[in-house]
């Protein structure tokens, strides 16, 4: 049997058992009041009888009387006045008896003068006694009045009035008639209502079974929980209804689930791609650049049997990925410069072996003291830097902006005592710093320039870049800044967007903090400072006065 069908069942029952309670429950009190009512009546006809002053005369006369004459008593005024009594209240019978219990009146003629068939002790003692007895004319319910002697100082006999069974019950019928239609149409309004929750239960679990439900409710959480993409869903009437772990640590808000997208302080184009999506477009995607993460967004419409259930929200964190990207770029333009350095370095030393063996002494001292004061490319003439890595990275970098029409330098407050230990990481954020000031260079009125100052203290690098450029329009949102849009061509550069966001997230990785010092400032744009613990190492004899091996070699 089907859940629905089951709780159908179980609320007619359930109905149907209230009903039957209820209904005898009333009928009980309604034949309970036709009772009272008759007794009541009884009493009252019994103790009008009993106070009329004929009768209390005459039943006087026979007060005392041990034995009496039926014939007489059935042609006496009593009997008559009982027969009139009985026909005016329809009541069973009227029965009037002397203080010794014998029958002055009596609907059976031949029954006068004998002793009644009921108790009438209490009676005579002064008490109104109304019960349920047999007698000579069958079960009834009588009261039993006593009748005083004129003057009411003595009790001289007793008047009991009787209503029938089937005269007390009369209306039963019809109340049990009325109680028993009542039931019906409770049980059909039961009946109804429980259709209507039956089916509003199938429509709201779109017929699927309590049982499955457990089992969809498994499936859910292991789809949610078991992916490591972040998946949002969300109704059409903007509520987030589910959202795993990846999802609310990308956005940020562990709360989200049950309440609307106004609610929540979502990242602004999430919240675009949310709200396009719910608007009817049936796939929208964008790429999202948070305080230190990169998320791909696909927002898709989700539908079944027809009917709209909201949107599908999938966030990819690409951030590992482009942070392993950005620090494979930097470091591939590092192993670029020092391999263009070696080959130099190589080509200086043939140079100089060949001027040796043809003794050209005095060329070949020139060309040593030439590569000692320049460098092995000659893009490092300028960049007194010690650390080799550095100087060649920097030797690097310096090309691409001169491509750009920017002058790299060094600023004169670098001083560099020990070797760089970490290159991936100091290239990751060294880089972008140098990309955005380039480009924030390139993008401001001539001179064009970018500065670089390099301090280290035992293992931590401070790194401070500044540019020429027209400096941040807006400090607060500057690490937040979305990838430029793809049709913009001039602004697709390396790092633009992202660069930032990644740059702060090594650096606090490794516990450092990378900020923004200045938006801008007189004759200067934006300065940019970074703090990089444990990047540094003590420079060893190997690494000789330049940072270079007695090969040439960098270390």
């Amino acid at each position: 049997m089907r859940f629905t069908t089951r709780v159908f069942a179980m609320q007619l029952i359930a109905a149907a058992v209230v009903i039957a309670v209820c209904v005898s429950a009333f009928a009980l009190l309604g034949i309970g009041q036709l009772r009272d009512e008759a007794e009541s009546t009884a009493l009252a006809v019994a103790r009008t009888v009993a106070s009329d002053p004929q009768v209390r005369a005459d039943v006087a006369s026979y007060a005392g009387r041990e034995s009496l004459d039926g014939e007489a008593l059935a042609e006496g005024a009593l009997q008559d006045y009982a027969a009139e009594i009985v026909e005016r209240t329809e009541t069973l019978f009227v029965v009037i008896a002397n203080d010794l219990g014998l029958r002055l009146a009596h609907p059976d003629p031949t029954l006068l003068g004998e002793r009644v068939s009921t108790d009438f002790t209490r009676v005579i003692a002064g008490d109104e006694v109304v019960a349920w007895e047999r007698g000579t004319l069958g079960e009834s319910v009588r009261a039993k009045v006593p009748v005083r002697s004129p003057d009411g100082d003595a009790i001289v006999g007793e008047v009991s009035v009787g209503f029938a069974p089937a005269r007390v019950f009369a209306d039963a019928p019809l109340l049990v008639a009325l109680f028993v239609a009542i039931a019906v149409v409770a049980l059909a309004v039961a009946a109804l209502v429980s259709t209507l929750i039956r089916r509003r239960l199938e429509r709201l679990t779109r017929g699927v079974q309590p049982e499955e439900l457990g089992g969809l409710l498994q499936s859910r959480a292991a789809i949610l929980e078991g992916v490591h993409d972040g998946v949002l869903a969300v109704s059409d009437d903007g509520r987030v209804r589910a959202a795993n772990a990846a999802a609310l640590e990308i956005v940020g808000d562990a709360q989200a689930v049950g309440r609307r997208l106004e609610e929540l302080d979502l990242p602004p184009r999430l919240r675009a791609a949310l709200t396009r999506a719910l608007d009817g477009e049936a796939f929208v995607t964008g790429e999202l650049v948070l305080a230190d993460r990169v998320a791909y967004v696909e927002v898709r419409r989700v539908r079944h049997e027809g009917r709209s259930l909201g949107v599908v929200a999938v966030l990819r964190d690409r951030t590992d990925v482009v942070a392993l990207a950005e620090r494979l770029d930097a470091v591939r333009a590092a192993t670029n410069a020092m391999r263009a350095q070696r080959h130099e370095f190589a080509n200086r030393v043939h140079a100089v072996r060949g001027m040796l063996a043809a003794g050209r002494i005095d060329e070949a001292q020139g060309l040593l003291g030439e590569f000692a004061d320049r460098g092995a490319l000659p893009e490092e003439a300028g960049i007194d830097v010690a650390d080799p890595f550095l100087r060649s990275f920097l030797a690097a970098k310096r090309v691409e902006a001169a491509e750009r029409g920017v002058e790299l330098r060094i600023g004169a407050d670098t001083f560099l005592v020990g070797a760089v230990a970490e290159p991936e990481d100091v290239a990751a954020v060294l880089g972008n710093l140098v990309d955005n000031a380039v480009t924030a260079a390139a993008a401001g009125a001539e001179p064009r320039w970018v500065e670089v100052s390099l301090l280290d203290a035992g293992e931590e690098l401070a790194v401070t870049v500044v540019d020429s450029g027209p400096g941040v329009d807006d400090p607060e949102s500057v690490f937040e800044r979305a990838r430029a849009a793809e049709d913009d061509v001039s602004s697709r550069v390396h790092g633009r967007g992202i660069g930032l966001p990644l740059a702060r997230r090594f650096t606090r990785r490794r516990g450092g903090e990378l900020w923004l010092a200045e938006a801008r400032g007189v004759g200067h744009g934006a300065v940019f400072a970074a703090r990089l613990p444990g990047v540094m190492r003590s420079r060893t004899a190997d690494d000789g006065e330049d940072g270079m091996t007695a090969e040439g070699d960098a270390t």
